[in-house]
């Protein structure tokens, strides 16, 4: 019997799926729910595997755009599973003598460019810009390098020489596109603007080195960064629900709930999981669920489900050493808060300067809907609350928080 097996719809809305890669060869004995492809669709990638076990026969081949519900390859099920590895071994190495014959072939070609000498306007001109007459291609009778070919061969304009001046090209995927688009349109299609501010770190500081091995020992997931920006932002949005919304058209939704999404860094690129619900969630809750899609985005298991939707979305450049940026919305979202590195800077405390650790933060806000007044004042807020994490995050009691 031979099994059609048709591309399976990865999530509401997409019609269509890109093959980035196919991890089985034609011809190839799989087995019931190996891994066969990786496809593209326009949120994420997925893994496709094998329906039932049997010889493959692709029907597709990489890079080809295929429709939900078109049949991609083959499965003979009635086929035997062969015994050993003797089919793998003779694929193996076929292709191992392929490269073997390319050199030779284009050898006569250097010999003759290597041992073609040059006309002595030619050798002059090289010698000048001490160039080898070996790295030149000659057009004259039997390689001879003309003097045009010398000319040619210096480079004008003071342009460096003796480096590689090579190119690739290869297509972007279609998640890469997708997200090409998405930011194209955010710029085009929504008055963006980016309000800034800094924030003195020096009380999460002492709250982490205080508190994280004990957080560790007990919950069994790091006390970071995020669970206490998270956690501003959800106040920060309840306080001013205009950043929390977002235009349909005529009309602005609001929401009464917070789903966060997390920019985190997959194989692919960018990927943005959402935390939901994130509000009724305690400082280990919005740790572990940071780690557990994290995990899930850089082995490439990430679903489109965990991935769509989002109110507002938070992204830390400051991993990668990025002191400020303009982070772009994430559209239909209205805001993003950009996250920098902590840098240890002069400020004012009690009418003296004193060394602390500092961070710029950066709200872009889709002016539209969100007015400068929200937008500072959501921002503001976020700060209030990271440098007062204990009243204002944890209501003075840190260790019921931190549930320690």
């Amino acid at each position: 019997m031979v099994l059609e097996m048709k591309v399976p719809s990865p999530g509401e809305s997409i019609t269509e799926v890109e093959i980035a890669e196919w991890l089985v060869e034609d011809g190839d004995y799989v087995e019931k729910d190996q891994a066969i492809a990786e496809v593209d669709s326009d949120k994420a990638t997925l893994e496709l595997p094998a329906e039932e076990s049997g010889i493959i026969t692709l029907k597709a081949e990489v890079g080809d755009a295929v429709a939900v519900g078109e049949v991609v390859c083959l499965i003979d099920t009635s086929a035997a599973k062969p015994e050993g590895d003797a089919p793998k071994a003779e694929k193996a190495e076929a292709p191992k003598e392929e490269p073997k014959e390319e050199p030779k072939k284009a050898e006569p070609k250097k010999e003759t460019y290597a041992s073609g000498a040059p006309s002595p306007a030619a050798k002059k001109i090289l010698d000048e810009k001490g160039i080898e007459p070996s790295s030149v291609s000659g057009s004259g009778k039997d390689g001879r390098i003309t003097k045009d070919d010398a000319v040619k061969a210096v480079p004008s304009m003071g342009t460096p020489t003796g480096g590689n001046r090579g190119e690739t090209r290869s297509k972007l995927s279609m998640l890469r596109r997708k997200v090409a688009e998405r930011l194209v349109a955010a710029k085009n299609e929504t008055a963006m603007l980016t309000t800034f501010n800094e924030v003195d770190m020096s009380a999460i500081f002492a709250l982490r080195s205080e508190y994280k091995d004990e957080f560790k020992d007990k919950h069994n997931v790091g006390l970071g960064f995020m669970s206490f920006f998270t956690k501003a932002v959800i106040r920060a949005l309840q306080m001013y629900p205009a950043v929390n919304s977002m235009i349909d058209g005529k009309e602005m939704i609001s929401y009464d709930f917070c789903d966060i999404s997390i920019a985190v860094s997959g194989p692919k690129g960018l990927m943005v999981p959402v935390i939901r619900n994130a509000e009724n969630l305690t400082f280990r809750g919005i740790e572990a669920e940071i780690k557990r899609l994290a995990i899930r985005a850089r082995e490439g298991e990430i679903t489109v489900d965990e991935m769509t939707g989002g109110t507002f979305t938070i992204t830390n450049g400051g991993v990668f050493g990025s002191m400020l940026s303009t982070p772009i919305i994430n559209p239909p979202q209205s805001g993003i808060l950009g996250m920098h590195n902590i840098v240890e800077r002069p400020v004012v405390k009690d009418g003296a300067i004193a060394i602390a650790p500092v961070m710029y933060v950066a709200l872009s806000y889709d002016h539209r809907i969100i007015d400068g007044k929200e937008s500072v004042g959501f921002l503001v807020a976020v700060k209030e609350a990271l440098e007062s994490p204990a009243e204002l995050l944890m209501d003075g009691n840190v260790k019921k928080a931190l549930e320690l």
